[in-house]
């Protein structure tokens, strides 16, 4: 197999002339279509049923004994008896441990064993596949490698079983729409309808070979003769009773206590009243243990076989044993053949619609029940209750059907049913009024659809607006506008009277629009307007054809908003009472009323375009004389002002080496930095004096917020020779304020000495002794702090500049948050000092440096360059 497999690679590899590319390019794309339509498919296959009824089959076991007839033209082949999943065996998917029969007739399971005990084709022998009688091999599409060289299939099989698995599909969806289907095939009913054998024995029970006698005698003598019904239909009484064998076969249970009691009575005198007394013995006979009987299921089954069944099984229970009728078979003529004559005839639509099953006889041995094909089939669509394919007998009619489908649903339109038939060339359609449902006969192929009610309304009218009950209405209680505004409880206080609307539909579907006074149809100025179905009355509120009145306050008072609903006679004190009185820092003697102008002169360049009020308000809102009984109009604006004189406690905090550190308030205006430090009670011994900080928290303006981000767009542009690194912008920044606290302690009040603001931390640490270096240095680190050493020796404990070091720019950040830069004398680099707590930073260059040919190909420019202007310099002069 490798040396094929390696054969078929190094073919593969050869080079293919187009025609033969085309080829397989074709092949492969009928392949993917295949694929694509390709269901895993079975054989046709049967599953015997077990031995004892109700027993459910083992996995890849079959019953031996067993027969199971095939159909004409299928010899040994038919459709497993123990597959209650309601699909056929050749349609993938079904789920059921199946096995099937091969040409010889021999048993082969899809999982364990075969009959004879040997492993199946999933199993194998040795890595070999098993094989048919006729040489196929014998695959389980559901464990199929589809890389196995051994079972791929050419592209006919697949396109094959691709076509086969969509005709498949397609009957059981049409399986699934023919009434009845759903309760022979459901999986949940899979146990439900077996006989029950733990009832009494039936009065009209034949026994019959097999079955388990209970004889008991009881009384003045007592004997047990319990014994099974012989093969030959016999049973015999032992303890030298001298009473030879006693055929029971085909007797009923009565008839068999008679036969016994005949028999038993010369040797038991008991058991009858005679010349030596009264009855003393008495006999009960019953059933002990039922005999199986088999019943063969034949024609147009689901699942047709031979099965085996308890004697006291009904037709009904072999039907649901074979699944019901399959896509042929009929639900109406379902035939019981006993003694080679028609016994009787079942109309299964008896059971489904009713309930009540009708000749439901209980099966003898031997019986044949068969199914015959279907009458005639008519599908039902549409507003009905059951929208199913329904079979239906000679000369039934169109109401017959009606039943089938549970009649009408509630929104069906029931005047007239299309009916689509089939004529000898082609389709036609015919309505059906209803008074022909009686007598409209039904053929086979029709199809009836049931359409809906129209979506509108016969006799509605509608009202909405300033009335108490808006909404619909009927047109046969309301002709008039009156009746409806009547029925509609009567118009609200707001109703604009003046003009109402009636939105009407005309018989085009198109609008119009018809005003109406309504005051002068309540005062009877003019007629009562009738209405028309699907009328719209419109009554308009006042209020929605007047602008929202409201008026606002804003400032110094509790609840600020911008709009309270405005109300007749509302004063100012009630306006500022409802946004909850003033706040202890209002100006109550400076509120202020600002009203709208409506007659504004146009022509004026002075036109006054506002008027203002101003009031002195008591903080007590108490109702008393002294109120300003100022009635505010709509839209006025309220302000009150904050008071020049009002402060609020403010405080800047102080710590680290301070006697006591913590928050102190800010007492006057002018308070410094050394008035704080004094609060704090000055500095302790290990007070690092130089190394103060002074951190501000500082809020921007919206403007100040634009302006910022700009500026570090922009800076970000243009920074493309440094890496420079921006905190992101917000409203609050904290900045740190460098400050020379030394110079501030020894001259109180001088220009160093800055004022405090709410919020300021003045942080003053402890005696620094470190020195820290960041940035593009070889090794950042933090190195001790020593008087002697300056800027390049604290570079060379770090290691050195690194290649990307932008030396020029180097910046030390000292402990007070000052910052001091590198500058540059001719050629040399002057370097800013170092002081303990300070940070050294070294930017990163972002610009890649010239390779050693960019190098030399720059300096070749420049000398070519060079010479070029002296050579150009020597021609000028040698002319002159």
């Amino acid at each position: 197999m490798q040396k094929e497999l390696r054969h078929s690679a190094a073919h593969m590899q050869t080079p293919c002339p187009p025609t033969a590319l085309s080829a397989i390019k074709s092949a492969f794309s009928l392949a993917l279509v295949g694929l694509f339509l390709q269901t895993p498919s079975v054989n046709a296959q049967v599953v015997a049923p077990s031995a004892q009824p109700g027993a459910v089959q083992p996995r890849g076991t079959v019953q031996p004994g067993i027969t199971v007839p095939g159909r004409a033209g299928q010899p040994g082949v038919t459709t497993p008896m123990n597959n209650r999943a309601g699909t056929p065996a050749n349609i993938p998917g079904n789920g059921q441990n199946q096995t099937g029969r091969g040409v010889n007739g021999a048993v082969q399971t899809q999982q364990g064993t075969n009959a004879n005990g040997q492993p199946n084709a999933q199993n194998g022998q040795n890595g070999q596949p098993q094989l048919n009688p006729d040489g196929t091999v014998v695959t389980d599409p559901n464990t199929i490698e589809q890389n196995d060289p051994q079972v791929q299939k050419s592209t006919e099989e697949v396109l094959e079983d691709g076509y086969t698995a969509a005709r498949a599909r397609e009957r059981e969806r049409l399986r699934s729409k023919i009434f009845g289907y759903e309760i022979f095939n459901n999986p949940l009913y899979v146990n439900t309808f077996q006989p029950n054998g733990n009832v009494a024995t039936p009065r009209g029970y034949v026994v019959g070979p097999g079955d388990a006698l209970n004889i008991q005698l009881y009384g003045f003598t007592e004997a047990d003769f319990s014994q099974s019904i012989s093969k030959e239909g016999n049973i015999y009484f032992t303890q030298q009773t001298g009473i030879g064998p006693v055929n029971v076969t085909g007797l009923s249970i009565e008839a068999v206590k008679a036969r016994i009691i005949s028999r038993l009575a010369p040797k038991f005198v008991g058991l009858r009243s005679s010349s030596y007394g009264p009855q003393n013995t008495y006999l009960e006979v019953s059933i002990g243990g039922l005999r199986s009987i088999r019943v063969s299921v034949l024609g147009e089954a689901f699942r047709p076989g031979t099965y085996v069944m308890s004697s006291l099984s009904t037709v009904m229970n072999a039907i649901y044993q074979a699944a019901g009728p399959d896509l042929l078979g009929s639900y109406r003529r379902v035939n019981v053949i006993r003694g080679g004559k028609i016994l009787v005839t079942l109309d299964l639509y008896d059971y489904l619609l009713t309930g009540i099953q009708r000749n439901d006889l209980r099966l003898q041995d031997g019986d044949i029940i068969r199914f015959g094909k279907y009458v005639s089939r008519v599908e039902i669509t549409g507003t009905v209750n059951r929208n199913n394919i329904f079979e239906m007998l000679p000369g039934e009619t169109l109401d017959k059907l009606l039943f089938y489908a549970a009649d009408f649903a509630a929104n069906a339109y029931r005047n007239k049913v299309k009916v689509t038939r089939l004529t000898d060339r082609e389709r036609k359609v015919i309505d059906v009024n209803q008074d022909q449902f009686k007598t409209f006969v039904m053929q086979n192929g029709d199809q009836v659809d049931v359409e809906q009610l129209l979506d509108r309304f016969e006799n509605q009218v509608n009202i909405q607006g300033a009335v108490y009950r808006p909404g619909r209405y009927s047109l046969d209680q309301n002709k008039t506008l009156r009746q409806l505004i009547d029925n509609a409880e009567g118009l609200k206080g707001d109703a604009f009277t003046g003009r109402v609307q009636i939105i009407r539909t005309r018989e085009d579907l198109s609008f119009e629009t018809i005003p109406i006074n309504l005051a002068d149809v309540l005062n009877g100025a003019t007629a009562d307007v009738p209405l028309q179905r699907e009328d719209q009355v419109i009554i308009t509120s006042r209020f929605d054809l007047a602008e929202g009145a409201s008026v606002s306050i804003q400032g110094e008072v509790n609840r600020s908003a911008e709009g309270f609903q405005y109300a007749s006679n509302m004063t100012l004190e009630d306006l500022i009472f409802r946004a909850g009185g003033l706040k202890e820092s209002a100006a109550a003697a400076q509120v202020e009323v600002v009203r709208r102008k409506k007659d504004v002169d146009l022509k004026s360049t002075s036109a006054q375009i506002a008027e203002t009020f101003v009031f002195n308000v008591d903080r007590d809102l108490t109702i008393k004389s002294s109120d300003s009984k100022f009635l505010l109009q709509p839209f006025d604006q309220v302000i009150v002002r904050r008071s020049p004189n009002y402060q609020v406690q403010t405080y800047a905090r102080v710590e680290g080496e301070v006697i006591l550190p913590g928050a102190y308030p800010i007492k006057t205006k002018d308070q410094k930095i050394s008035d704080i430090v004094m609060q704090a009670g000055g500095l302790t011994p290990f007070a690092y004096v130089r190394g103060a900080t002074l951190i501000r928290t500082i809020k921007l303006s919206d403007d100040e917020l634009a302006q910022r981000q700009k500026s570090v767009d922009e800076l970000a542009d243009d920074a493309r020779k440094s890496v420079i690194q921006i905190d992101a912008v917000t409203p609050y920044k904290t900045e740190s304020i460098g400050i020379n606290l030394a110079k501030i302690l020894e001259n109180p009040g001088s220009s160093e000495d800055i004022l405090v603001s709410e919020g300021d931390l003045l942080r003053i640490p402890k005696q620094l002794e470190t020195v820290r270096l960041q940035g593009e240095l070889m090794l950042p680190t933090t190195v001790k702090y020593r008087n002697e050493r300056n800027f390049q020796d604290y570079i060379s404990d770090a290691g050195g500049f690194t290649d990307k070091s932008q030396r020029r720019k180097s910046f030390v950040v000292y402990a007070n948050g000052s910052v001091d830069r590198t500058r540059k004398f001719m050629f040399f680099n002057i370097y800013p000092r170092v002081e303990p707590g300070s940070e050294i930073i070294v930017p990163r260059q972002t610009s890649n440096p010239l390779t050693p040919q960019q190098l030399i190909g720059q300096a070749t420019q420049i000398t070519s360059s060079v010479m070029t202007l002296i050579l150009g310099i020597l021609a000028f002069r040698s002319i002159r």
